[in-house]
């Protein structure tokens, strides 16, 4: 039987205007941020908050969040790089050896340095507007996955991220990278957080007395960084440094976030418990 792959050409560039490029990448990454700020927009209706606290908490998480990738990438996997070149960390551009520059964009984001940014960000807008910390990172955990579907599917575009070589028919062949069929892990992600989001959203419907006190927050964490750690299995290794991990970064950074998930669970089950029991 002759297996039928799907062979994935795409370039990530969508245009270039007077050599500056818009990406699948940026486009992507902006469109998630803004249907999780809608669908979050709804839920702050619902619990009444403030239409004002809204507009405060997406200024300083998109802040939080682009800060914490960018700056995750930069010093979780390439640190001596970028340390050496220390305004590319924060700057769209790459220096050229010859002299001068190149506009590149953010090429380098880490999901576990924007969880760590966002936060951050959540306890300064919590700090601003006397707003319940635990009330809003449980709101924010349920459209966070939405955010990180964006993102795999960004990943998809630019041919990056890729999986190990597969005999499975749904393989994709990258031609921007070689010619071995291999497993489309950021559709695998896609796929899971979408799921992990639906879970979320069903829960928050049928159960939100139930279930508080940072119980969305810390399911959120741990079957995001969960799937993240299984699917890790099957992609490439990103940097050359993992070469010889048994566990890569991006799983040994996951670790901490699912042990913080955990912990948030049962807190989140024990203190509405005992309110409910009073």
């Amino acid at each position: 039987m002759v297996l039928s792959y799907i062979t994935w050409s795409v370039d990530p560039e969508i245009i270039n205007l007077f050599g500056i490029s818009i990406r699948y990448y940026g486009l992507l990454f902006v469109s998630g941020l803004i249907i999780s700020i809608y669908i979050l927009g709804k839920l702050f209706k619902e619990e009444k908050i403030p239409q004002e606290n809204l507009e405060k908490l997406s200024t300083y998480g998109m802040v939080g969040i682009l800060v914490g990738a960018r700056l995750g990438h930069c010093l979780f996997y390439e640190p001596e790089y970028y340390l050496a070149h220390p305004l590319e960390m924060i700057l769209p551009i790459r220096f050229l050896p010859e002299g001068g520059f190149k506009f590149t964009g953010y090429q380098g984001l880490a999901s576990h340095g924007g969880a760590l940014g966002m936060i951050i960000a959540l306890i300064i807008y919590s700090r601003k507007t006397k707003q319940s910390l635990i009330q809003t990172i449980d709101l924010i955990a349920i459209v966070g996955p939405l955010a990180g579907i964006f993102i795999r599917l960004a990943n998809l575009m630019n041919s990056e991220i890729i999986g190990m070589p597969t005999t499975k028919s749904w393989g994709f062949i990258y031609t921007r990278v070689d010619n071995l069929p291999r497993h489309p892990a950021q559709l695998y992600e896609a796929i899971s957080y979408f799921l992990i989001f639906l879970l979320l959203l069903t829960l928050y419907r049928s159960k939100r007395k139930k279930l508080q006190n940072g119980f969305f927050f810390g399911l959120s964490l741990t079957l995001i960084f969960v799937a993240r750690f299984i699917i890790e299995f099957i992609k490439e290794r990103q940097v050359a440094f993992e070469e010889n991990m048994f566990l890569d970064m991006g799983q040994i950074l996951s670790l901490p976030y699912i042990l913080l998930g955990l912990a948030f669970i049962f807190y989140g089950l024990i203190k509405t418990r005992k309110m409910v029991s009073l």
